[in-house]
């Protein structure tokens, strides 16, 4: 009877120590992946303030991708 009591209270503490474990674990990679997302807007905001913001392309510009497209994809040698 002894044994069991015994066996059971450190199953106990092990369930115990698990799950402070996974706790920890978790919270590191939260903690990563916030940080993760923070050099990533920074990064954003970097190459923003040295490239300045890019312009939207114009009609003619636009015209042209189009009918490259177009070509490519009814060019006869694919």
């Amino acid at each position: 009877m002894a044994v069991l009591v015994a066996a059971s209270v450190m199953q106990g503490g092990l369930l115990a120590e698990g799950l402070v474990l996974m706790l920890v674990g978790m919270g590191a990679v939260f903690a990563l992946l916030a940080l993760l997302v923070v050099a990533v807007l920074v990064l954003h905001w970097l190459v923003e303030r040295v490239t300045g913001k890019q312009e939207a392309p114009t009609l003619e510009e636009l015209a042209a991708i189009a009918a490259a497209v177009h070509r490519h994809r009814h060019s006869s040698n694919r």
